[in-house]
C-alpha cells in the first residue's frame, strides 16, 4: 500500500524540524563544516529525506537566515511601536536591538555573521534582508523629518547599525572586561555620534 501523502501541516512541521537542527549545526560548526547527511542524522531520518523538502544545504541556510532576519525585524518593529516621537523611537530601537542579540544569540549570529555567495537566488532571504535594513533606517528618516538631524538616512542608519553591532559582539565575546558596561558604552557612543551631527540626542527620563 502506498504511503499516505503528508499534509501541509506535516510538511511544515518537518521543514521546521530540519531548520532547528540545521541552525544548531550552522552556529556550532559554521555552514562550510555542515553536510546534508549531518542534518539528516540530527533529524533522525535517512540522508536523502531532507532533499524532498529542500533543494540543498544552501536553501536550508537561506531559510533559517531569513527566519532570523524576520525575527530581528519584528523585535525592532515592536520596540519602535512603543515610541511616540522620534526621540523615543531612537532609544527604543537600540534597546530592542541589544535585547534581541542577547536573548537570541543563534538567530543574531545567523543574520549578522553568516553570508552566502548568491543570496539573490532566495526571494525570502532577499525580502527579509530588505525588511531588516528598512527597520534600521526608517526611524532615522523620522529623526530627519522632525529636525533632529540632517543627512543621508541610509548612511546614518548604517552608522548606528554598525556601532550597535560592534558593541554587542564585543560584549558577547567578553572583550569589554569588567571595566566597561556595555549599556553605558552604547548610550555614550550614540550620544557622541548624535552630538557630532549637531542634533538633539534622545534621552531617557532618568538621564541628567
Amino acid at each position: 500500500m502506498p504511503k499516505k501523502p503528508k499534509t501541509d501541516q506535516e510538511i511544515a512541521a518537518f521543514r521546521e524540524r530540519v531548520c532547528e537542527v540545521a541552525t544548531e549545526l550552522f552556529v556550532e560548526r559554521g555552514p562550510d563544516n555542515v553536510t546534508m547527511r549531518q542534518i539528516a542524522a540530527g533529524v533522525g531520518v535517512s540522508p536523502m529525506t531532507p532533499y524532498r523538502y529542500f533543494q540543498d544545504k544552501d536553501e536550508i541556510l537561506a531559510t533559517v537566515r531569513a527566519a532570523a532576519l524576520d525575527r530581528f525585524a519584528a523585535a525592532l518593529e515592536a520596540g519602535l511601536a512603543q515610541g511616540s516621537d522620534a526621540r523615543e523611537r531612537a532609544r527604543a530601537i537600540g534597546d530592542a536591538y541589544v535585547r534581541f542579540a542577547t536573548e537570541h544569540p543563534a538567530a543574531y549570529q545567523l543574520m549578522s555573521e553568516i553570508s552566502q555567495v548568491d543570496e539573490s537566488r532566495y526571494p525570502e532571504l532577499v525580502r527579509a534582508s530588505r525588511r531588516a535594513r528598512e527597520t534600521m533606517v526608517g526611524y532615522v528618516r523620522d529623526m530627519i523629518r522632525e529636525g533632529m538631524m540632517d543627512g543621508d538616512a541610509d548612511l546614518i542608519g548604517y552608522m548606528f547599525w554598525s556601532t550597535l553591532h560592534g558593541i554587542v559582539v564585543l560584549d558577547m565575546a567578553g572583550r569589554l572586561g569588567g571595566e566597561i558596561d556595555a549599556d553605558t558604552l552604547r548610550k555614550k557612543t550614540m550620544r557622541t555620534l548624535l552630538a557630532g551631527m549637531a542634533v538633539s540626542p534622545p534621552r531617557r527620563d532618568d538621564e541628567s
